[in-house]
């Protein structure tokens, strides 16, 4: 499962808030909630993030294999 616990992390870190990214990047709110609650991203979104926020995907999400899963 791909998570993105790091992306606000990486906000934080950057010193760019959530309504920065709405209101100054145009980042649909309805993104970051997906990004809330680790469903599908468009790896689009995940480009101009790091684009944004001048960082790495790794800095935006991660993979944690999922318990019982194969």
């Amino acid at each position: 499962m791909i998570i993105y616990d790091r992306l606000w992390k990486t906000i934080e870190k950057k010193g760019i808030s959530q309504y920065s990214l709405i209101h100054d990047y145009n980042i649909n709110e309805a993104q970051l909630d997906r990004f809330r609650k680790n469903s599908v991203i468009k790896t689009v979104t995940i480009d101009r993030l790091c684009n944004i926020l001048d960082c790495n995907v790794e800095d935006i999400c991660q993979y944690v294999k999922e318990e019982g899963k194969e």
